[in-house]
């Protein structure tokens, strides 16, 4: 590790088995200068490997974006707020640095927080003198600043992380505190839920993750007439680039030569193998998302990877058969998404995730 550069150790420490990757990380030269490079998601698969009680040290190290990202990737099942799983990240950064639970604090949705402090905690205002003069909090309650007071939901409970999150607040950023406090009363569970997953979907957008009405549209019927078309006016190799959440250094064009795609993509021009990959990661990706993979488990863009290229694959050689065109004159017409969906209808039952089986064809969005 001191003999590698950067960009070296940052290859290393991804491409390496996950059960290493946080003993490699503690052998750099400089971890806090390593950590941040890491994909998103990458980082997410270490922090779990290690487990969430464990991690405070690569919590430390790790940027605002990474945090937010992993929370984004591993709190959330398809649409549904995971409550347990968001509690077990706040005790993780509950058990970090002060800097770094202000960090998240800071960087991770309000909304989120504030569902979290409501199913936690009851909060109370205290009235003005003039309202009530001899107003006393209710048994049990305390406060940081004599104006807010709170107590556990259940009488049983420590909310131990609640006021650490709270206290830090308080002592750094007022008026965040002061957000959190309003919002733990006034607020409605549904409205911020709504906002929260809004805020995540936009997010995981930007890193290339569609949501679920975008992404089901892979698997929609294509009418067997339709499906040996090549589109006219496409190109299907301009494809804009986008950050990339987990260690792809490419495709295994030319390696993994069960899949006719990988074949295809790899007679390509550099600049069109530039456009195939983010399109082929961008397959992947709505696969994983169609299919309600973990995004947060380390094997499931392996999985999400391995049905594109299958089914693309199909398709691939359906069209170059019903076209008479080569492999590379298909790849270069029709978009990788296009032969997947191809593929798929060729044989839906293997195809199509148990969640789109169940819903009739027509209830599948078009693209």
């Amino acid at each position: 590790m001191e003999e590698l550069g950067l960009e070296a150790q940052v290859a290393l420490v991804c491409e390496a088995p996950l059960s290493r990757r946080a003993e490699l990380i503690g052998l750099a030269p400089s971890p806090e200068a390593l950590v941040p490079e890491l994909p998103e998601a990458e980082l997410c698969f270490v922090l779990k490997q290690l487990g969430l009680r464990d991690c405070g040290w690569l919590l430390d190290l790790a940027t605002n974006q990474q945090i937010t990202s992993a929370v984004d990737l591993d709190v959330w099942n398809h649409n549904e707020l995971d409550r347990v799983q968001l509690e077990t990240w706040l005790d993780a950064l509950a058990d970090a640095s002060e800097e770094t639970l202000l960090r998240a604090a800071q960087s991770l949705d309000p909304e989120l927080l504030v569902l979290h402090l409501r199913s936690r905690i009851q909060v109370v205002l205290k009235p003005s003198d003039s309202e009530d003069p001899g107003w006393e909090p209710p048994p049990g309650f305390q406060s940081l600043e004599g104006q807010f007071y709170f107590a556990p939901l259940d009488p049983g409970d420590d909310p131990e992380v609640e006021l650490a999150l709270l206290r830090v607040l308080f002592q750094h950023d007022y008026w965040t505190y002061f957000r959190f406090m309003q919002g733990a009363i006034w607020e409605l569970d549904p409205e911020n839920e709504e906002w929260a997953l809004r805020w995540r979907t936009g997010r995981l957008q930007d890193l290339g993750f569609p949501e679920w009405s975008e992404s089901v549209a892979i698997y929609r019927f294509l009418p067997p007439a339709e499906r040996s078309l090549i589109p006219t006016g496409e190109k299907p190799l301009q494809t804009p680039g986008f950050a990339l959440a987990m260690w792809l250094p490419g495709l295994p064009a030319g390696v993994d030569d069960r899949f006719p795609i990988f074949r295809a993509i790899s007679e390509l021009d550099p600049e069109e193998r530039q456009g195939a990959f983010f399109a082929f990661v961008g397959l992947a990706n709505r696969i994983a998302v169609a299919d309600g993979f973990a995004l947060s488990d380390a094997e499931s863009l392996p999985r999400a990877i391995e049905k594109a290229a299958r089914f693309a694959s199909h398709g691939l050689e359906f069209l170059c058969r019903e076209n008479a065109l080569s492999e590379l004159e298909v790849v270069r017409q029709v978009s990788i998404a296009r032969m997947f969906q191809v593929g798929a209808n060729l044989d839906p039952a293997s195809a199509r995730p148990p969640r789109v089986q169940a819903d009739d064809d027509s209830e599948v969005p078009a693209d």
